[in-house]
């Protein structure tokens, strides 16, 4: 497993879920996952992913997301809810999310603004989306994350 695409998202994954505070704990975590990198590889991971290290009362310092991330995150987990979704297809390995009139903009903006490494880029009209997913990343990979960061965006599973 080589995919640099697949391995920055389980990197970002990692660190969302757990406190990891060293370089050395987060390479075994990687290769446990069956992922060859070496020092130099991560450390440009890290930086191309903007991670920064932070006091922990536990472990000294763990590494944590880029703040956007985590305040957009915060915003959404505190009772503002996403409506106005109808439904999300798939084609070209690009995502079009149908809206109701006038929502596209508002929930385009918020896609955005979560600086998701999965998420290259999205083009708003009034009641449709084009979402852009970077090379690499799944159909699987888009609607996880729009379930995990946009709390309220999908609330049943789609296929």
């Amino acid at each position: 497993m080589n995919n640099r695409n697949e391995r920055l998202m389980e990197t970002r994954r990692l660190i969302g879920n757990q406190n990891i505070s060293s370089q050395e704990e987060l390479m075994k975590l990687l290769e446990k996952l069956g992922y060859t990198l070496t020092q130099a590889t991560l450390s440009r991971d890290l930086k191309y992913l903007k991670v920064a290290k932070m006091p922990d009362d536990r472990a000294g310092y763990v590494y944590i997301l880029p703040d956007k991330e985590q305040s957009v995150e915060d915003a959404n987990l505190s009772g503002s809810s996403f409506s106005g979704l109808i439904s999300i297809d798939f084609a070209q390995r690009m995502a079009i999310l149908r809206t109701l009139p006038g929502h596209a903009n508002s929930i385009a903006y918020t896609i955005d603004n979560l600086d998701a490494y999965e998420i290259a880029g999205t083009i708003a009209g009034d009641d449709t989306i084009l979402l852009i997913p970077r090379d690499g990343v799944s159909r699987s990979d888009v609607i996880n994350l729009l379930k995990l960061r946009m709390p309220g965006l999908i609330n049943e599973p789609l296929n």
